[in-house]
């Protein structure tokens, strides 16, 4: 799916400017599965990835589905 594939390119993008984080993929190990990470780091690509959410949303407006 086309945007599945786009979300984890997005995803990929704040993981390796943010975290420092060269891949998300699971490479079943330690040392490259766990990161040390510093919390204005975390806080960073929060904030990148609800800015992405916001923008997304504005390009890509979808209708209330809830029921009234």
């Amino acid at each position: 799916m086309k945007a599945d594939k786009k979300l984890e390119q997005l995803l990929d993008q704040i993981a390796k400017q943010h975290l420092f984080i060269e891949t998300l993929e699971t490479q079943h190990s330690d040392r490259l599965d766990f990161h040390d990470v510093s919390v204005w780091g975390i806080k960073a690509a929060l904030e990148a990835a609800y800015e992405a959410g916001r923008k997304s949303a504005r390009v890509n407006p979808t209708t209330n589905h809830t029921q009234p």
